[in-house]
């Protein structure tokens, strides 16, 4: 017996649609509820046909319960037949700009793509939508995506929680866990399809390998700036660069990198990033119209000025950034001791010496003067660690330690493990274990260090204390970033002391494993009352903040503007509810360096973005201008010179580098017009979008359905300001068994929420939420099955009609051949919808798409019960004939041949439509619609009948 694609089958005790990649032998089915978690392969022998029996009128119900069946196909389906089967199946509604990624992917054979969109505009949901749709269309099998730990977890919620997709965490602290359930013949990505990849965990030598030939064909690479090696001497960038390479090499495997910082000033680690997209990229001319016509063609690029407001859409973006400098000085015994230091760190790097000595030297000096500019605790923690640069072999192993501890570095090394103290010992200890002179010497300044903590004597924790009382007056919840680790313990202190009960303080650092800083964030959040945060830089990078922070206070002043651009984009961004984020920036008046980093770097990044509306990153010769200015600080004869005027080498460095800035950022601004595809014609797959959106059921639609549904089973509603709470300790054992919920009460309570994600432990009222799916799958079974709160029968009346007028709740099922990599591929989707029709002179008279919306929100007047079944009864035998079988003697029902023929004749138009709306998007970015088709199978299902009648008491 041969089944084709699309029909319906009964095995098992439940009904099947036969789904494509079918034979004679084995059947793909899906449940007839549209439930994709429940696909199965059966054999053909055991399966049966089946059609799907018409409505009866013992199966009426009022208006409420019939909308509850409509809404619950609506949620069930997760495949729909449009353009976009992924829209079905998240629970997000995506920006009108973030649809253009999708759209350059959906013109690709193989998706190979560069999202190098601003910070805070949503590129995590932009990569999310492609790989959704990828997912659905089955282009791709399984997916992983490549990140830094410490967002890991972020990203597993957020693929859980917005794209219903289920992500395993392999990381250091789970792959032995998790290799222990293999089999000897299995890796972890045979056995997880979807995974969340630690990039630092998996590059290594004995992982690599493994990974590269059992990695799913989608990968997404997150901060991929961070994964290029030119002009890097980091060993941990060639290791990243040659995994993201030898994945590339599969011509098959899709591609996704996202950043901010495509292009991070070095034009060579640029064309390594997109070489991996198209070698031929790495040597294209990218000044010519056919170069950037090229790199377009797998490169979106855009700013917050280019979607603040795109087609029809406002974005709701921070209004504006208000940025202020606050100054102090190093007073009393602190500033003698800074001074002190100073003059120790002088004293090391001019004693003589050359090659690796003196590069030591260097690196702790720099260590001592970076930790006395933050907090008198790091001070004495670096005074009294031993500098990471003794152990190198060589000069240049020995600058790859020491900028990795000292300096901000954004583009080539992770976030973990830099923000620890650095050392400044470099002397080892004596054979009689007494300590050298120069050891003790540093000790005794710790020493002195430590008893000076506190705002009365440390002008800088005074002047933050002042800064976020003001913040939290002004109703502003502020994050603190601090450089090291003993500075963000000592802030968080010493604030929870200064403001008592007028602020909750919590501080994270990169000593919590990434789970445990989420854990500290939502914990500080779900306080009530106002919050600050004290945190590290293991923070500043692809973590949202948004939701719960509207300012940033710059404790420690970064030595890379991009760094104290990374830190504001945590909560300037996509979400931000405050129309105004406020950025505090103290500096040092006279420590030395922080008011000339502050004017030549900082500034000028500023007035460069203010400008050309481009945040560039600083280009190469920053460390230079850095180099000069602590080789004036140290070398200098000015002994008692505490602020650094610029001599001539400085000015010199300073201005090529602005030069070589400028010239960087006005090409970058005339670039993104190119790359921000502003020609791709969005305009035309709107309609579509609105369309998809408005058949699949508004979030208000969701959340009336699961109140309404839950009521129905016999739940106790409670109605609350975020949501609602549910007591379902009366519902049926069934209705428990298929919610999931136990027997003995456990779960009896239920709570919803409005925002998403949800709070841990509720459900979010979207329709992708593992709750909501099931009570809709619920509601539909049980409908099926004549139970339950929905009908699949209805008799109205309203003022709405004026003369007796049926809608009907139809599921069609379409054959979409799409166009792909390997030929078409076809798929079997399932759409619902609502027809209606009124008797007229020459028969039916058939709806118009606007009447049926209409009539749909009627208002319902009461209704005689014994006109219902009359009604009712009447209404199906205008649908349905009976034949009584010649062998079995038994009646079968099933809609009219010349009923059945005007469904099929209307979804064959639908289709028509469908092919159309495929064939607009497609067009709309070039991509190719050869062998694409649309065709309705045949029969439909009338699921439900729905009789309206007028108010005033007409038949």
């Amino acid at each position: 017996m041969s089944h084709t694609a699309g029909s319906l089958v009964a095995a098992r005790g439940r009904e099947w649609v036969v789904q494509p990649g079918s034979d004679d032998h084995f059947l793909m089915v899906r449940p007839l509820n549209g439930d994709t978690d429940f696909e199965a392969c059966l054999f053909a022998d055991e399966v049966t046909d089946a059609t799907f029996p018409p409505p009866t009128a013992d199966e009426v119900g009022d208006s409420v319960a019939a909308g509850l069946l409509r809404t619950a196909l609506r949620i069930g389906f997760t495949s729909g037949a449009g353009p976009f089967r992924s829209l079905a199946s998240i629970a997000v509604e995506p920006r009108q700009y973030q649809l253009v990624p999708l759209l350059l992917a959906l013109r690709m054979e193989t998706v190979r793509l560069l999202i190098g969109d601003d910070v805070g505009i949503g590129k995590t949901i932009e990569a999310g939508l492609i790989a959704k749709e990828l997912l659905e269309r089955g282009e791709a099998s399984g997916l992983t995506v490549l990140c830094a730990p410490a967002l890991a977890e972020q990203w597993q919620a957020e693929l859980r929680d917005k794209f219903a997709i289920e992500a395993t965490l392999v990381l250091a602290s789970t792959a032995t866990r998790l290799e222990r359930e293999l089999r000897l013949d299995e890796s972890i990505f045979d056995r997880h399809p979807i995974t969340v990849v630690s990039t630092d965990f998996i590059k290594a030598d004995r992982r690599y390998q493994q990974f590269v030939r059992t990695c799913p064909d989608l990968v997404i690479v997150d901060e991929a700036h961070t994964c290029v090696s030119a002009g890097s001497s980091s060993k941990q960038s060639q290791l990243r660069y040659r995994l993201l390479q030898e994945l590339a090499a599969d011509p098959l495997r899709h591609l996704l990198l996202v950043t901010a910082t495509p292009h991070s000033g070095k034009e060579e680690a640029f064309r390594d990033l997109i070489a991996l997209l198209d070698p031929a990229l790495a040597s294209v001319d990218l000044d010519s119209v056919k170069g950037r016509e090229a790199l377009a063609r797998h490169f979106v690029q855009r700013r917050r000025r280019d979607i603040r407001r795109y087609l029809d859409e406002e974005t709701p973006f921070p209004q504006d950034r208000q940025v202020r400098d606050v100054s102090y000085s190093l007073t009393g015994e602190y500033g003698k001791l800074a001074r002190q230091v100073l003059a120790y760190a002088r004293e090391t790097v001019r004693k003589p010496g050359a090659g690796l000595r003196q590069r030591v030297s260097w690196w702790s000096a720099l260590a001592m003067l970076r930790s006395v500019a933050s907090s008198p605790r790091a001070a004495a923690e670096t005074l009294k660690t031993r500098s990471a640069t003794v152990a190198a072999e060589n000069d240049t192993e020995a600058d790859e330690l020491g900028r990795s501890s000292v300096l901000d570095l954004t583009d080539e090394e992770a976030l973990e493990g830099l923000d620890a103290a650095a050392g400044a010992l470099t002397e080892t200890e004596d054979e009689d274990d007494s300590a050298s002179p120069d050891t003790e010497r540093l000790r005794r300044m710790a020493r002195a260090f430590l008893k000076i903590e506190g705002p009365q004597d440390d002008a800088k924790l005074a002047a933050l204390i002042n800064e976020v009382k003001a913040l939290l007056a002004d109703g502003y919840d502020p994050i603190v970033f601090c450089r090291f680790i003993p500075t963000a313990q000592y802030v968080a202190e010493h604030l929870a002391k200064a403001l008592g009960k007028k602020a909750h303080v919590r501080h994270v650092t990169g000593q919590l494993p990434p789970e445990a800083r989420q854990k500290v964030i939502s914990e500080l959040a779900e306080e009530p009352g106002r919050h600050v945060l004290v945190a590290t830089d293991c923070l500043s990078e692809g973590v949202n903040l948004q939701e719960s922070f509207q300012a940033v206070i710059h404790y420690d002043l970064a030595w890379n503007p991009t760094r104290h651009e990374q830190r504001e984009g945590r909560v300037d961004r996509f979400g931000q509810r405050s129309p105004l984020v406020r950025a505090v920036t103290l500096y040092g008046q006279d420590n030395g360096i922080d008011g000339v980093v502050l004017d030549v770097l900082i500034r000028k990044h500023r007035t460069i973005a203010r400008r050309t509306g481009v945040a560039v990153p600083v280009p190469t010769g920053s460390e230079d201008v850095v180099k000069s200015l602590i080789e004036g600080l140290l070398l200098r004869n000015e002994e008692n010179q505490d602020q650094l005027d610029l001599d001539f080498g400085v000015t010199k460095t300073r201005d090529q580098m602005h030069r070589a800035w400028e010239s960087a950022a006005d090409r970058e601004s005339k670039a993104l017009t190119k790359y921000a595809h502003s020609g791709v014609k969005l305009d035309e797959v709107q309609r579509e979008v609105v369309e998809i959106r408005a058949a699949l059921g508004s979030s208000a639609d969701v959340s009336r359905f699961a109140r309404d549904s839950l009521s129905g089973f016999g739940a106790i509603i409670e109605p609350r300001a975020d949501g609602f709470h549910a007591d379902t300790r009366q519902f049926p054992i069934s209705v428990r068994h298929a919610l999931g919920l136990t027997a003995n009460g456990k779960t009896a309570n239920l709570d919803f929420h409005l925002d998403i994600p949800a709070p841990v432990g509720t459900h979010a009222l979207v329709r992708t939420d593992p709750m909501v799916r099931n009570l809709a799958r619920t509601v539909l079974d049980s409908a099926l099955d004549a139970e339950g709160p929905a009908r699949r029968c209805g008799v109205i009346r309203t003022d709405s009609v004026s003369a007796r007028t049926t809608l009907l709740l139809v599921r069609y099922r379409f054959h979409v051949t799409l166009p792909g990599r390997t030929g078409t591929r076809t798929l079997v989707a399932e759409d619902a919808q609502v027809v209606g029709y009124r008797a007229g002179a020459d028969g039916r008279e058939w709806l118009t798409d606007d009447e049926v919306t209409e009539l749909l929100t009627a208002r319902p007047a009461n209704t005689l019960p014994e006109l219902v079944r009359r009604t009712a009864e009447r209404a199906i035998a205008e649908l349905v004939t009976e034949t009584v079988g010649e062998e079995t003697g038994e009646a079968s029902r099933e809609l009219s041949p010349e009923f059945a023929a005007e469904l099929g004749a209307r979804g064959d138009v639908l289709a028509t439509k469908l092919a159309e709306s495929h064939q607009r998007v497609r067009g709309a970015v070039g991509a190719g619609t050869r062998g694409l088709k649309v065709t309705a199978n045949h029969p439909a299902d009338v699921l439900g009948v729905y009789v309206y009648l007028p108010a005033g008491g007409a038949r």
